[in-house]
C-alpha cells in the first residue's frame, strides 16, 4: 500500500486480519502509534522511545477488541510525540495530509489516524484523546470522532500521557461505521436517538470565531428539532479561559510525572515544543495543582447540573478551522492556546463528547460537539449519527 499522505509509521506495516466474524467484518482500521500491536514497536512518535522499550508481545485492549469484532488492522500511524500536541505536525516524521484541506494541518495528536480515515484508506481508526487529540483532528478533517467518558474503557496497551485525562477514541468518515464501531468499543447496542433537552452553550459559541459559530447554526437547528426543549445557557460561569487554564496546569504536570524517569535516564531527542511542555510541567507548583483540581471539581459539578439523563449540550469542537501548516513557533503558540481553550474542557470534565462534521468555513471543515452526561456515550453517538444521516 502506497503512503501518499504520510500517515503510516516507518518500517514493516502492522497488518493483522480480524476474526472473520462479527459486527465489523469487512471493515479496516488503523491504530495510532501509542497502541501496542503484537510484534511491532510502539514508538509514540519519537525516535528514541521504541529503542528504549521492548517490542510488545500483546495487542492493546482496543486493538484486540476491534480484531475480535472482525475488523482488519492495516497499519500503525503517525502521532504527535507522546500525544503531546494539538496541530498534528511531528518534527521527526512530518505532517500527515489533511485531505479536506491539503494546505492545513490535520490536527493532533491523532494526526495519522485522521489522515488515513479522511483519505478513505481505511474505514475508521483509533486514537487517543487527553486534551483534544481525537476531537480536534475530527473537526479539522471533517470526520466523526469521540472522546468517551473518562475511565470507561480499558486502556491497557495504550501509552499514557496524563492518566486523569487519557482516553481511547475513534474516528470514522461515515455515520453508520461510526455507530457500529462505537457499539463494539462501548460494549452495548447504540439506542435510537432520543433527546429531552438540548443545551446550547452560548459562551462556547461566543468564544469561537464568528464565522465558525455561524457555519454551525444549521447543525444546531437540525439537532434542536430532535429535542423536546431547547435552552441557552452558560457552560463555564468561571470563564472558559479559567477552565482551560486549569487543564493546562493538570495535564503538563501529569505528563512530566509520566515521562520524567525516562527523560532523566536517557536524555532523549524531543522536539522544542514537547521539551518546553515537559519543562513547564516540571515547574508546576503544588499550589497551582490544588487550584486546578478545585476548578476541575467545579467544572464537573456544573456539567452534571446541566446534563441530567436525557440531556445533551452542543458547542463548537474547535474555535477555528485548521490552521495552515508550518506556522512560525510564536504563531503556533497563539493558535494552540486558542484551540485548547475549547478542546481542553474534555479532559477537565471527563464527559463523552462526539464531533459531528457537516459545516464549512471557506471550504474548510469545522465540527459541532455533542456532550452528554457520564456514561451516556451511546446517547451522544446516537444523536451524532442521526444528525449526520440527516445532513447527507
Amino acid at each position: 500500500m502506497q503512503d501518499d499522505i504520510n500517515a503510516f509509521v516507518d518500517g514493516p506495516r502492522a497488518e493483522i486480519k480480524g476474526s472473520g466474524e462479527g459486527p465489523l467484518k469487512g471493515l479496516s482500521f488503523v491504530a495510532k502509534d501509542l497502541f501496542d500491536v503484537d510484534g511491532y514497536p510502539t514508538a509514540g512518535g519519537n525516535p528514541d522511545w521504541a529503542s528504549d522499550n521492548p517490542i510488545p508481545s500483546k495487542n492493546a485492549w482496543a486493538v484486540q477488541t476491534l480484531l475480535d469484532a472482525g475488523a482488519d488492522l492495516i497499519g500503525k500511524v503517525i502521532t504527535d510525540e507522546f500525544s503531546y500536541g494539538i496541530l498534528g505536525e511531528n518534527a521527526f516524521y512530518g505532517t500527515p495530509l489533511n485531505s479536506a484541506a491539503p494546505d492545513r494541518v490535520p490536527g493532533g495528536s491523532s494526526s495519522g489516524t485522521a489522515a488515513a480515515v479522511g483519505a478513505k484508506i481505511c474505514d475508521f481508526g483509533i486514537g487517543t484523546d487527553t486534551g483534544g487529540s481525537v476531537r480536534v483532528p475530527a473537526s479539522f478533517c471533517g470526520l466523526y470522532g469521540i472522546r468517551p467518558t473518562h475511565g470507561r474503557l480499558d486502556l491497557s496497551g495504550m501509552m499514557p500521557q496524563a492518566p486523569t485525562s487519557d482516553t481511547t477514541g475513534w474516528l470514522a468518515h461515515a455515520p453508520d461505521t461510526f455507530c457500529a464501531v462505537s457499539g463494539v468499543m462501548l460494549g452495548e447496542q447504540i439506542p435510537l436517538p432520543k433527546l429531552d433537552r438540548l443545551v446550547v452553550a452560548v459562551d462556547a459559541f461566543g468564544f469561537a470565531n464568528t464565522d465558525v459559530s455561524k457555519a454551525l447554526e444549521p447543525l444546531v437547528e437540525t439537532l434542536a428539532r430532535m429535542a423536546n426543549e431547547v435552552v441557552e445557557d452558560v457552560m463555564a460561569p468561571a470563564g472558559i479561559s479559567t477552565w482551560g487554564r486549569a487543564q493546562r496546569i493538570l495535564q503538563p504536570a501529569e505528563a512530566w510525572d509520566t515521562f520524567k524517569d525516562w527523560v532523566n535516564r536517557c536524555n532523549p531527542r524531543v522536539s522544542f515544543n514537547v521539551a518546553r511542555g515537559l519543562l513547564i510541567g516540571s515547574m508546576v507548583t503544588d499550589a497551582d495543582k490544588q487550584w486546578a483540581a478545585m476548578i476541575r471539581r467545579e467544572a464537573r459539578a456544573r456539567l452534571r447540573y446541566l446534563l441530567p439523563p436525557g440531556s445533551a449540550l452542543v458547542m463548537p469542537t474547535t474555535p477555528c478551522p485548521a490552521p495552515k501548516k508550518n506556522l512560525p513557533l510564536d504563531q503556533q503558540n497563539e493558535v494552540r492556546e486558542l484551540i485548547l481553550g475549547l478542546a481542553g474542557l474534555g479532559g477537565l470534565c471527563g464527559l463523552p463528547q462526539v464531533n459531528v462534521p457537516g459545516a464549512l468555513v471557506d471550504g474548510i471543515p469545522v465540527g459541532l460537539s455533542i456532550l452528554t452526561g457520564p456514561n451516556e456515550d451511546s446517547t451522544a453517538v446516537a444523536l451524532a449519527s442521526e444528525l449526520g444521516a440527516s445532513l447527507s
